[in-house]
């Protein structure tokens, strides 16, 4: 179990998703002396070079994407058992020191003992309601009616009737005149309309006014002209950008699963994490007892010279 950073070879590290040499802002020639073929010459096309640069970057960039999922899933997993394991420890912790500060605060009365015992309370995590459990689907008399309603395939509500404006029928009836598909020359042109009037029908259908008159003023401008397509070089150059930035957000998120408390945990023990899930446990079933014992002695349940909550002379 290794993090991402350490599962890449050395074999790896040349064919990382960085520019060339000579990037975009010096042109492709300048770009060309800098690479080599592959049998170690110079020559060749800059757009195969690029090509072979290209290639060689999503290899590696698939490599370590791997190597950071696989480790996310590891994190992931460790972390649900670490949760079922000392999840309920750390509960009972919790709850002991809130009893315990609790109890101080009994006997002294004091108001600092008072508000620390409420901090203690207030890190007690609460048992979720009925409502939190099943988000809104039941509250503790029942389902919902929409809840049922949906479990038993019946509409949840009768659907809303809209009635559009006379300006809405007016601009819908204008829209599709103009843009109806069989007015289309081409196969191209009548995927067009159809897009545009699928539009028009659902802002038609929430009787949406302003957005009926921005499609007006939208089909009254024409259709968007073709942008210029770019050089396959400059293609292949914002290939090997994307790339590049594509495995720095993978480092970052690698730094961050490694950094964070479950993959600090993972690093003590890459090779045995179930054993350090049991030195855990059994650390901290230590301190419960500890807990358990002074909670005890200061209810005047076993502690020395503790009778019914006083204290000895």
């Amino acid at each position: 179990m290794t993090s991402p950073e350490a599962d890449q070879t050395q074999s790896e590290h040349p064919a990382e998703p960085v520019e060339p040499a000579g990037g975009p802002g010096q042109g492709e020639g300048a770009s060309a002396e800098g690479a080599v073929s592959g049998d170690g010459t110079g020559g060749g096309r800059p757009e195969e070079r690029l090509e072979r640069a290209v290639r060689a970057a999503e290899q590696a960039l698939i490599e370590y994407e791997i190597a950071v999922e696989t480790f996310r899933v590891e994190v992931e997993n460790f972390s649900r058992l670490h949760h079922q394991k000392l999840g309920p420890m750390y509960a009972r912790l919790d709850e002991l020191d809130a009893q315990i500060a609790e109890a101080k605060a009994a006997r002294t009365g004091d108001p600092e003992d008072v508000r620390k015992a409420q901090e203690a309370r207030a890190r007690v995590m609460p048992m979720p309601g009925v409502e939190e459990l099943f988000h809104g689907w039941m509250d503790s008399e029942g389902l919902f009616p929409e809840a049922a309603a949906m479990l038993t395939d019946q509409a949840v509500r009768p659907p809303e009737r809209v009635r559009p404006s006379d300006e809405a029928r007016r601009l819908y009836r204008e829209l599709v005149r103009k843009a109806h598909p069989d007015l289309a020359q081409d196969d191209k042109e009548r995927e067009r309309r159809d897009a545009f009037i699928s539009r028009v029908n659902a802002a038609y259908g929430r009787g949406d006014e302003t957005l009926l008159r921005e499609l007006s003023q939208e089909w009254a401008a024409g259709p968007v002209p073709e942008e210029r397509r770019p050089s396959r070089s400059e293609e292949l150059y914002a290939r090997l950008e994307w790339l590049a930035q594509r495995k720095e957000l993978l480092t970052l998120v690698a730094r961050e699963l490694e950094e964070g408390a479950i993959g600090s945990m993972l690093r003590i023990a890459p090779d045995d994490p179930d054993r350090l899930l049991d030195e855990i446990a059994e650390q901290l079933l230590t301190e419960v007892a500890q807990r358990e014992a002074e909670l005890a002695g200061l209810l005047g349940e076993g502690g020395p010279g503790g009778q019914g909550g006083q204290e000895g002379p």
